[in-house]
């Protein structure tokens, strides 16, 4: 009786207009205690658990379901703007470019996320009516565990918590795990019986904070043998195109492993519709192979869509980079996976002599500073190993070992002192302010971005010979007149985005190791590009006359206003998206070799002719035997 007490206290102090409620109000009287009102809701809520636990009729379940639909689940007017609005960017970075989101598309994805949320919570609502082990838990430890589902958003492995969880919450509800829940619960329980428990979450217990100790249970089965595995050995298991999804979802729930798969039902469906899924699962302590290390989404059965590992950031553990390089061999595209494998070799390699005191070399040091490329990882943010390690460092005493000078030519963040020649500036430099170049003296290096957003005309600007290490910023350059970027090395974008004319842009020896934004260039004439190149965005070209266009695109090439591709020479290689979403007729129209039809944008009747005539319109076709064409 006491522990009951105890347990509706909690629960009345908790959500404190409970006892008010219509529910709890219900064949009561205004002078009834709190308490007894309390009770009387959770013994109604009780009998209709096991009416329609006993009589398991389609019916039951579908009221019951929609009883806590109505409580939990996003209403479609509480879904932020904010959340089209992402999906919008993704659109646009996928290739789709500048397009508003259609009333029936935004249905769509409405419907999209109450069907997920749906799905998510039918685990645990089933789970509280079916289970015999849920047969052992009272109303009100069920009333607080759904109460408390409330507040779990999306779960960062890295920080072991959960986001805050509001009406405004797109994500699904967490998977059910059996052992959490127990865990949770059993921590509540004994600390009622007799007001023990940990130090770490003494005052979560006492205040009954659901969503701390799910946490902390979460951390504590982790922690546990079969959640772990010592060994590298384990085997790839493949998950074919258009399998059942549930079979990879289910395969990964409980492990925390930070990859979208394992959350709400369509992010696992959708992938294996779009291609092959590939994970490797190491030994558990049973010796069978079920802890997921490695995954390997594919576009298709040929294309590697991303690669994810289960270190901060979804990188890749060290230890797992070997077993990842032989799996590559199997895969045509796997060169562009080479040097992300190097890169986290080498880093491992530095950061294990940092950690033992020992000194590195030049070569090293440039690789850790990042001077002659972005370290590159299988995350999708950078290796937190990076930062890690620079901050442990002298950077300054790094920085006069790598360029060669003198502690006073370095700059290290602040203002660029002008009194004074700086040959390395280690930061982001802010020079938006600055309308004009005369008398600019910029160091020969810079770390970060470089910003000259204000600037409108070139005049006085040197920029060649200068490395720059993220973007460099020059979006309201109406003129390239002047603008000399000759062996300019650029670690990240160009943006050259209010330029009309290319009249005079030579980018030919030019190193830009990200994305090239002309966004606004109507004419082609005069433009001279580097062989290789990330993104290309000529969103606003309306005719190729004087088009040379790189050989190599690794990403997206955008063409959105070009209405014919008569005299147009494409790319020898475009790994992304190509937009020819204004084209009018297919004539003239030559894609590259091995390229994927499935990434061009254009029109439905010309992509229909395509894939009537595949032989027009790619080049040496005849070897290119393994076209996905698109499915409509």
């Amino acid at each position: 009786m006491n522990e009951r007490n105890t347990w509706i206290d909690i629960i009345a102090k908790l959500y404190k207009n409970l006892h008010m409620s219509e529910s709890a109000m219900h064949g009561m009287r205004q002078s009834d205690k709190k308490r007894d009102r309390i009770l009387n809701y959770f013994e109604r809520l009780e009998k209709v658990h096991q009416r329609v636990s006993k009589s398991k009729r389609e019916e039951d379940l579908k009221l019951l379901k929609k009883f806590y639909y109505n409580l939990y689940v996003i209403k479609p007017e509480d879904i932020p703007d904010s959340y089209f609005e992402h999906e919008k960017r993704i659109m646009r970075e996928r290739g789709y470019g500048n397009i508003e989101i259609t009333p029936e598309r935004k249905q769509n994805l409405i419907n999209q996320i109450i069907e997920d949320q749906k799905e998510s919570l039918d685990k645990w609502i089933e789970y509280f009516l079916f289970d015999e082990e849920s047969n052992s838990y009272e109303m009100w430890e069920k009333y607080w565990v759904f109460q408390g589902l409330q507040q779990l958003g999306k779960y960062n492995k890295e920080t072991g918590k959960f986001s805050k969880r509001d009406k405004h919450t797109v994500y699904p509800f967490p998977p059910l795990e059996r052992e959490v829940i127990f865990t949770t619960l059993k921590l509540m329980e004994d600390y009622i019986k007799d007001k023990k428990g940990d130090n770490e979450i003494r005052s979560a217990l006492g205040s009954g904070n659901f969503k701390t100790l799910y946490e902390y249970s979460i951390k504590i089965i982790m922690n546990k043998e079969e959640k772990q595995s010592n060994t590298t050995l384990g085997k790839w298991i493949k998950y074919e195109q258009g399998s059942d999804y549930h079979k990879l979802r289910d395969s990964l729930q409980g492990y925390y492993t930070g990859w979208c798969t394992a959350a709400g039902e369509n992010f696992a469906k959708e992938q294996l519709e779009n291609g092959d899924f590939y994970v490797y699962y190491t030994l558990d302590k049973n010796g069978e192979a079920k802890v997921p290390r490695i995954a390997i989404r594919m576009n298709g059965h040929n294309e590697i869509g991303e690669i994810r590992g289960i270190a901060d950031n979804q990188n890749m553990e060290p230890e797992m980079i070997s077993i990842l390089e032989k799996k590559l061999e199997e895969f045509p595209d796997r060169d562009k996976y080479r040097k992300k494998e190097y890169d986290m070799q080498f880093l491992t390699t530095i950061d294990n002599k940092v950690q033992k005191g020992y000194d590195l070399t030049k070569e090293e040091l440039r690789f850790l500073y990042e001077i002659d490329s972005k370290i590159e990882g299988f995350g999708y943010e950078k290796d937190p190993r990076i930062k890690e390690t620079i901050n442990k460092r002298n950077i300054k005493n790094d920085l006069m070992y790598i360029f060669d000078c003198k502690e006073d030519e370095i700059c290290v963040g602040g203002d660029l002192p002008k009194d004074k020649t700086i040959k390395v500036y280690w930061d982001s430099l802010d020079l938006s302010g600055l309308t004009s170049a005369e008398g600019l003296k910029l160091p020969d290096y810079i770390g970060g971005n470089l910003y000259l957003s204000s600037l409108t005309s070139a005049e006085g600007l040197d920029l060649s010979h200068t490395n720059i290490g993220e973007d460099l910023y020059l979006n309201s350059l109406t003129s390239a007149e002047g603008l000399d970027l000759s062996h300019t090395n650029i670690g990240g974008n160009l943006y050259l985005n209010s330029l009309t004319s290319a009249e005079g842009l030579d980018l030919s020896n030019t190193n830009i190791g990200g994305n090239l934004h002309l966004s606004s260039l109507t004419s082609a004439e005069g433009l001279k590009l580097q062989e290789y190149i990330g993104n290309l965005d000529l969103i606003s070209l309306t005719s190729v006359e004087g088009l040379t266009l790189p050989k190599h695109i690794e990403g997206e090439l955008f063409l959105t206003s070009l209405t014919s591709a008569e005299g147009l020479t494409l790319p020898e290689y475009v790994g992304g998206n190509l937009d020819l979403s204004s084209l009018t007729s297919a004539e003239g129209l030559k894609l590259p070799e091995n390229f994927d039809i499935k990434k061009l944008y254009a029109p439905e009747y010309i992509i229909n002719e395509i894939n009537m005539h595949p032989e027009k319109y790619f080049n040496n076709y005849k070897i290119n035997e393994n076209i996905q064409r698109r499915k409509f």
